[in-house]
């Protein structure tokens, strides 16, 4: 099977595909977001799409004290960062959540700011 008929399989699907972008100091940041019932996959890039840091976490279970369960699967660049937003995410979404987060910009508090940003866009989007 080729890319191109995975992409068919998720277009027969019911798994929806948002995607979101903003600009800023000339660079371009997106947001591809693959809605599934029971997960949500985000995909964060700077620049050009392409898959990075792969974090996935599980929402927290009743009773359950402290963060919801995490772990980075792929990479070690911005790891930290994409557990805590796969972390929040799952809390926030009751689901299944992973992020890759591709960066080449080495400023954390900076890529968070603007992440952040573009999950909030995204997300008023499904929460509508």
């Amino acid at each position: 099977m080729v890319c191109s008929d995975i992409w068919k399989v998720f277009l027969l699907s019911k798994a929806e595909v948002l995607r979101e972008k903003i600009e800023e100091d000339g660079t371009t940041y997106s947001v591809i977001l693959l809605e599934m019932k029971n997960a949500c996959i985000f995909l964060l890039s700077e620049g050009e799409e392409r898959l990075g840091t792969l974090a996935v976490s599980l929402p927290p279970r009743l009773g359950m004290i402290g963060p919801p369960l995490s772990s980075t699967l792929l990479g070690e660049r911005n790891a930290a960062l994409s557990r805590m937003l796969a972390e929040r995410l799952a809390k926030r979404l009751g689901r299944m959540v992973l992020v890759s987060i591709f960066a080449r910009t080495t400023n954390e508090k900076q890529i968070l700011r603007i992440f952040l940003n573009l999950l909030d866009k995204i997300l008023k989007k499904v929460e509508t």
